[in-house]
C-alpha cells in the first residue's frame, strides 16, 4: 500500500501570513491564514515594511494552528515546500527563513514553490488536472495564459504587456475613491450599475493572446477627469459596470479562443481576482458549449493561502525536486 505524501506548505509572499499541511497533493488537512489588510487599509495599499514585520510576529502562530488543525505529528510530515518568489522580497524572506529552520530542525526536505505555480495548483484540490490544459492566471501583479502539456510544463502564450488586471483594477478603485483592496470593490459596485460608458477594449494583434489594460484604465482616468471638469458627476457604479466589463470581455474571449485553438480538455482561473465574481459568470457562460472543462476554485483558495503551495509542493516531492538550506528569496522568479 502506497505511504501517504504529507506536505506543510509556508506562504507569505504579500500580505498574507499562511500555512498548510495537504495530503496527496489534493487533501486539505489544515489551512490557516493570518490576513494583514486591516493594517494596509489606511494606505489604500500594501506597504511592504508593514507587512514583513507581520509575518514576523505572525509566522510562528501560524505554523502552531496549521499543524494542530491537521492533527499530525511531524514524523507524518514528508517535506516542507515554501513559497521562493515572485513577491515582495522583505515578506518572502520569512517565509524561506522559516521553512529553512524547520527544514534543518526537523531533518525534512525543502521544495521552493513559484507563487503562481501555487495558485494553479490551487486547482487540483478541487479536481484533478487532464492534460493538454490551459490556465488563466489573474492577480495584482498577473495576467498570463499558460499551456500545460503536463506537471509543472509551463508555456506562456499570453501575457500583459503593461498593467494586470488586478493592478488595473485597484488603480481605477483609487479613482472612484473605493476602499482598499479595490477589486472586490468594484466587482460589488459593479453589480449595482449598468455598464453605460464605452470604455476600449485592447483586441492587440490579430491572433495575440497578450493582453494590455493600461489605456483603459488611462481611459477611466481621462472620463471621470473630463466629468469633473464639466461640474458633472459620473455614478461610481456605472464606471465600475463599464470598467469591469471591458476587462472581463477581454479576459474571456482571449481565454476561449486558446482553449479552442490549443484544442485543451481543461481550462483553469487562477490569481485573486479569479475570485472576481463577474468574471467567474462570464467564463462559467461562455464555456458553458463543454469545448472545454472550466474550473475555478473556491473563494478561500483564489487568494493568497498555503494550500496551494502545499498542492504544488506535493508534485515536486514525487519528482525529488529539492533545494539547498541556501536557498533565497527571489521577488522576481520566473515561472518555467
Amino acid at each position: 500500500m502506497k505511504k501517504d505524501t504529507v506536505i506543510l506548505g509556508i506562504e507569505t509572499s504579500c500580505d498574507e501570513t499562511a500555512a498548510s499541511i495537504v495530503k496527496n497533493g489534493r487533501e486539505i488537512l489544515s489551512n490557516v491564514v493570518a490576513s494583514q489588510i486591516e493594517s494596509h487599509k489606511r494606505f489604500g495599499g500594501v506597504v511592504p515594511e508593514i507587512a514583513s514585520r507581520h509575518h514576523v510576529e505572525q509566522i510562528t502562530m501560524v505554523l502552531e494552528e496549521a499543524v494542530h488543525q491537521a492533527e499530525v505529528g511531524w514524523n507524518e510530515i514528508d517535506a516542507i515546500a515554501v513559497t521562493e518568489g515572485p513577491g515582495l522580497v522583505g515578506a518572502l524572506l520569512v517565509g524561506v527563513n522559516a521553512a529553512k529552520a524547520l527544514a534543518f530542525a526537523k531533518n525534512k526536505p525543502l521544495i521552493g514553490v513559484h507563487h503562481i505555480a501555487g495558485h494553479i495548483y490551487a486547482n487540483r484540490l478541487e479536481n484533478e488536472f487532464e492534460f493538454p490544459l490551459l490556465a488563466l492566471i489573474v492577480s495584482g501583479g498577473h495576467t498570463e495564459l499558460v499551456l500545460m502539456k503536463d506537471h509543472y510544463m509551463y508555456e506562456l502564450i499570453g501575457e500583459t504587456r503593461d498593467d494586470a488586471a488586478g493592478e488595473a483594477y485597484d488603480k481605477v478603485a483609487r479613482m472612484l475613491k473605493l476602499p482598499y483592496p479595490g477589486g472586490p470593490e468594484i466587482d460589488r459596485l459593479s453589480k449595482e450599475g449598468e455598464a453605460t460608458i464605452e470604455f476600449p477594449r485592447a483586441w492587440l494583434e490579430e491572433g495575440s493572446y497578450d493582453f494590455s489594460f493600461s489605456g483603459l484604465k488611462s481611459a477611466v482616468i481621462n472620463t471621470l477627469h473630463n466629468a469633473e471638469q464639466r461640474g458633472k458627476t459620473l455614478e461610481p457604479s456605472e464606471v465600475a459596470a463599464s470598467f469591469q466589463q471591458s476587462v472581463i470581455e477581454v479576459l474571456t474571449e482571449k481565454t476561449y479562443r486558446a482553449a479552442q485553438e490549443y484544442h485543451v480538455k481543461q481550462v483553469i482561473v487562477a490569481g485573486g481576482v479569479a475570485a472576481n465574481k463577474g468574471l467567474r459568470e462570464s467564463l462559467k457562460d461562455r464555456f458553458s458549449n463543454g469545448h472545454a472543462d472550466l474550473y475555478i476554485p473556491p473563494i478561500h483558495l483564489c487568494t493568497d493561502n498555503a494550500a496551494m503551495i502545499a498542492a504544488a509542493g506535493t508534485i515536486l516531492y514525487e519528482k525529488e525536486k529539492f533545494v539547498e538550506l541556501d536557498l533565497n528569496a527571489n521577488p522576481s522568479l520566473m515561472l518555467e
